[in-house]
């Protein structure tokens, strides 16, 4: 199987830092754009299925997505995000300073935290691994496109690099980035990870249209 790893295009919580985990915020206009690039960029790949998270973020981005396969998109809820708890609408900043060790320990050690009321890594980590399963063993030899989030992202791309989700931090998932990747018998290739270029036309029309 094909993957293509796909984050969900801007929202408000991502521009500002914020944790939003299981709350459901809406794309951005910019959010919007960003994922009719990654349409663009994927359109001549001959995708057999589209999936996302059950939040409206990454299911508007998904279906923007899916519009040029005409194809449907498929809700996942292995593929959601982290739940935050306590810590959903407040910035880094605002855990930082409400909940300094706490905060610490999730930039240090991500997989020996839960935040009150949410959920720890290393669960959301096998559920995500869950989903993978299912899927490979469903579209062997198809090119699938998945629609989630930055730390959903993140755990299938440590897991295709064989890290644990201690390395939390040792990729990146930013809004609309493309990940490849290829599941071929007991091995795993990357092709590319958090790949941005098909946004740089994008940014240089806001470019343009800035006074």
């Amino acid at each position: 199987m094909r993957l293509f790893a796909v984050r969900h295009g801007e929202t408000d919580f991502a521009r500002e830092r914020r944790f939003a985990g299981a709350r459901e915020v809406p794309l951005t206009p910019r959010g919007r754009q960003q994922c009719e690039a990654v349409a663009r960029a994927l359109a001549g790949a001959f995708v057999g299925a589209v999936y996302a998270s059950p939040l409206a973020r990454a299911r508007d981005s998904a279906a923007l997505i899916a519009a040029p396969h005409k194809l449907d998109v498929r809700v996942e809820p292995a593929f959601r995000e982290m739940a935050f708890g306590e810590w959903e609408g407040l910035t880094r900043a605002d855990v930082a300073l409400r909940c300094p060790a706490e905060f610490e320990a999730w930039r240090a050690t991500p997989h020996a935290v839960q935040p009150p009321g949410g959920e720890r890594l290393d669960a959301v980590a096998a559920r995500v691994a869950a989903g993978l399963a299912a899927l490979c063993d469903e579209h062997g030899g198809q090119t699938v496109v998945v629609v989630s989030h930055a730390i959903v992202t993140r755990l299938i791309v440590l897991a295709a690099l064989g890290l644990g989700p201690d390395r939390l931090w040792s990729v990146d998932a930013s809004p609309a980035g493309i990940t490849e990747i290829e599941y071929q018998d007991n091995w795993v290739t990357v092709h590319r990870m958090n790949t941005l270029i098909h946004l740089d036309a994008l940014d240089g029309e806001l470019s343009e249209a800035a006074p």
